[in-house]
């Protein structure tokens, strides 16, 4: 048993290797001039091509549009679409458990259906919906993410409430709790586990997306991170390949140091939502 553990840890250190080489490259390549990067994105940074900050200064200052601003907007829309995908979907899940009807099930077959739709069939349906509801904003964008990631988190959210037991929120409702006040007293802090699952895998998927915010955002006054990365561009569609990389790398800390700090959490509660109900 003890060498088959060991067989396993060295497989899997050796797959978390190749997960993780495209960052080290991407931070190497970070503090290289460009002509380096063009010769060789393997190599180590040298003397003759070791410009330390400067991709950096570079990314913060390029063109007409910081990217602070960008990186402003990306953690509005994530940080707000996340809240909202947790709280709508987890109730939403408590009602299609406990109330058990046939609108609840149909609504819940649809959340299912909706996981087998591609987004390129209904893109450029939810774009013109959304600029003609007045969702083409950051601030109410969310709502558009809530739509389109309702349907694995409520899902998830499904499978976890099948497994709560039921008499602590009989108590409540005996103790003179209504339905709005037993879910957020009672009910949802049983379900953190897999809200912060939940929550860590949205915010990972609407950080890193590009397609959605282009499509519906006016991209010239409004930019995330992954549409600000396109237009670090010169003159004639040159591209500067070392602000690019800063941008990728000052992008991606924040997210990764948040996973890992959650990962524990994301494990426990997709296994306790898989298992339960």
């Amino acid at each position: 048993m003890k060498k088959d553990g060991n067989a396993k840890t060295a497989v899997f250190s050796v797959f978390s290797l190749i997960w993780i080489i495209p960052v080290v490259i991407a931070l190497l390549n970070s503090f290289k001039s460009n002509d380096a990067i063009s010769r060789s994105i393997f190599s180590l940074p040298g003397a003759d091509s070791f410009v330390l900050f400067d991709n950096y200064r570079t990314a913060l200052t390029f063109g007409n549009y910081p990217f602070l601003r960008s990186f402003g907007y990306s953690v509005l829309i994530s940080s707000v679409s996340t809240a909202l995908i947790i709280v709508c979907c987890s109730m939403a899940a408590w009602y299609i458990v406990r109330v058990a009807s046939v609108f609840s099930k149909i609504y819940y077959y649809l959340c299912l259906f909706s996981l087998a739709v591609p987004f390129q069939m209904l893109m450029f349906t939810l774009s013109s919906t959304a600029y003609r509801l007045g969702l083409d904003k950051p601030w109410t964008i969310p709502a558009v993410y809530l739509g389109y990631g309702a349907g694995m988190a409520v899902f998830m959210f499904t499978g976890f409430v099948r497994g709560l037991p039921y008499d602590i929120e009989e108590a409540a409702i005996i103790d003179g709790c209504g339905p709005v006040r037993t879910f957020f007293s009672v009910v949802f802090p049983m379900m953190s586990p897999i809200a912060i699952s939940v929550g860590i895998l949205q915010l990972m998927w609407i950080w890193n997306d590009y397609l959605l915010p282009y499509l519906v955002l006016d991209i010239t006054e409004y930019r995330t991170i992954p549409i600000h990365i396109q237009y670090l561009k010169g003159s004639y569609g040159s591209v500067d390949l070392g602000a690019s990389l800063a941008v990728i790398v000052m992008s991606l800390i924040p997210i990764m140091v948040i996973y890992i700090l959650c990962q524990k959490y994301i494990v426990k509660g997709i296994a306790a939502g898989a298992v339960k109900g």
